[in-house]
């Protein structure tokens, strides 16, 4: 019999945070006998340093809860009867699961409580209220500390992350896997780098606050540092996301020059019109004759009935070639609306990510690392003394980027819902669909920020790439004509995933198409580069 757990609870974690920020609280009031803070300003304070608290042991205790589940129920298995899944990656699953419950936290803390700090700050300075200041550097403190956190787990999970892509790039040298491997591993390489830097610039903030609590000579120093490495990371968050709107103008650019499908296919649409046409004519002529071979008394017996067996096969042949013309010219006109439906679509992908990183990084950060520069030749030049313009900046740049934040929940969300609630409406052809959930379990799913939707709009305009570009022996594109099939490679080109990116000459990119087992890797493929500038 095993032994039982005993589980820490969330309540009593939190309530041993609370408690203990209570007495430090208490007992600073007390060395400084300060009662000059009002109580709105003191409460508003407390509050979000315990409501952090509370917020980032629940997620602990959220995380770690899911961790022995999941072990739980791998033990319960029959020895054998699964593969044993590779330590690193559950490692990786449960700082990802960590880091997804403290976004949350980590958005209301960069989003509200840090300019609300800054601006108490500059408050206290201007009335030179020691008692204000010092709320405003504690609870400042706790939020530096919380972003140090979700930081920190975010940069491991980027890290390991590359680390597994590089080594998927390693195992498929050539084709989608290997591109869509090696994309992951630079982009997250890059986010891991970039997390690095972030979680020692917050590690100077909390620097910075705590010397301002404690009354340190040296506090102008440790906030003219943080000035420096929050403008800083700032920069190169705002450089970096320049980059990607670049990327993504350079790509929508591509699609864009692609044309208008209903314009670049008028003259083959017209030919095959024009084939249909001809092909019922000559159903017509066929029939005609078999009409004159019927009435003519020129034969009779055998012969006749020879000379009408022919005209009968000969109607029936034209016939066929009339159907076949016009269910060829009716799969063209449908395929033309569907690749303008998925250039669309490419396009106001770019369009929204342009938009998303513009405001959200390179005006965003680069407002934000404007503020750490007032910051830091503030403390230089005077002191403590904070400038309204440095926390004014540092709260338009706040501002913006929780704006972006929030309408990437929100989006996100919503794609979720839709997903349980509608799975007819992004369902593969010839698939049935799952059973719809209800309003009450859709919203539920919707609420799982930390859950990616994995049967959505994107996915469902990558399967219809991938049925136009794909080769003959693939079901369900043999019929597609070689003009429509080349037009969909030239947007496989255009969206990065051509045979240069995959390191294969054309000709074994274009066996790559025509191969159903390699399927999932171009779906993938595709629905990464729609979403990637």
């Amino acid at each position: 019999m095993s032994t039982p757990i005993h589980r820490t609870s969330t309540r009593q974690s939190a309530a041993v945070l609370t408690s203990a920020s209570q007495r430090r609280e208490g007992s600073r009031i007390g060395r400084t006998g300060s009662t000059s803070i009002r109580p709105t300003e003191r409460g508003l304070l407390e509050m979000q340093s315990r409501a952090g608290n509370r917020a980032v042991t629940a997620a602990v205790q959220r995380a770690r809860n899911t961790e022995e589940g999941s072990a739980a129920e791998s033990g319960a298995a029959p020895a054998g009867a699964k593969k044993k899944k590779n330590y690193r990656d559950r490692i990786a699953a449960l700082l990802d699961r960590f880091k997804k419950n403290l976004e949350p936290i980590d958005t209301f803390v960069k989003g509200f409580q840090t300019p609300t700090n800054a601006a108490f700050t500059q408050q206290a300075a201007v009335a030179a209220n020691e008692g204000l200041k010092h709320s405003a550097a504690a609870s400042g403190t706790s939020a530096a500390s919380g972003n140090l956190l979700t930081e920190a787990a975010g940069t491991v999970v980027s890290g390991m992350d590359a680390y597994k892509n590089m080594k998927g790039a390693k195992q498929h040298e050539t084709g989608a896997k290997h591109h869509t491997a090696k994309k992951k591993a630079k982009t997250k390489g890059t986010d891991a780098v970039v997390g690095a830097t972030s979680s020692g610039s917050y590690s100077a903030a909390i620097a910075k606050e705590v010397t301002k609590v404690q009354k340190a000579a040296d506090a102008a120093v440790a906030s003219e540092a943080s000035g420096i490495a929050s403008a800083s990371i700032g920069g190169i968050k705002g450089m970096r996301a320049a980059f990607r709107v670049g990327k993504a103008a350079r790509k929508y650019n591509e699609v864009k020059k692609l044309g208008d499908p209903r314009v670049v296919h008028a003259g083959s649409l017209a030919r095959l019109n024009e084939s249909r046409e001809q092909a019922n004519w000559a159903a017509a002529e066929a029939y005609v004759a078999l009409d004159a071979y019927w009435a003519h008394d020129g034969h009779e017996g055998q012969g006749r009935l020879e000379v009408v067996s022919e005209a009968v096969d000969a109607a029936w042949e034209a016939m066929g070639e009339a159907r076949d013309a016009a269910e060829t010219l009716q799969r063209a006109e449908k395929d033309v609306e569907t690749l303008s439906t998925v250039q669309g679509y490419a396009k106001k992908k770019q369009l929204t990510k342009i938009g998303k990183e513009t405001v959200g990084g390179a005006v965003g950060e680069s407002t934000k690392a404007a503020a750490g520069v007032v910051t830091a030749v503030a403390a230089g030049t005077a002191g403590l003394a904070s400038n309204p313009v440095g926390w004014g900046l540092a709260g338009a740049g706040a501002g913006l980027v929780l704006g972006v934040t929030l309408y990437k929940a929100l989006r996100a969300a919503t794609k979720r819902y839709e997903e349980v609630h509608h799975p007819e409406r992004w369902a593969a052809k010839g698939e049935t669909p799952e059973e719809a959930a209800s309003r009450k379990e859709s919203l539920q799913h919707a609420l799982k920020f930390w859950k990616k939707v994995s049967k959505g709009e994107r996915q469902a305009m990558a399967r219809e790439i991938y049925a136009l570009a794909a080769g003959p022996d693939v079901p369900g594109s043999g019929s597609t004509t070689a003009e429509m099939r080349e037009s969909a490679r030239a947007l496989l080109r255009a969206l990065k995933a051509g045979p240069a990116k995959h390191n294969l000459d054309p000709e074994a990119w274009a066996e790559s198409l025509d191969d159903p087992s390699k399927k999932a890797g171009w779906l993938q493929e595709i629905a990464e580069q729609l979403a990637s500038g």
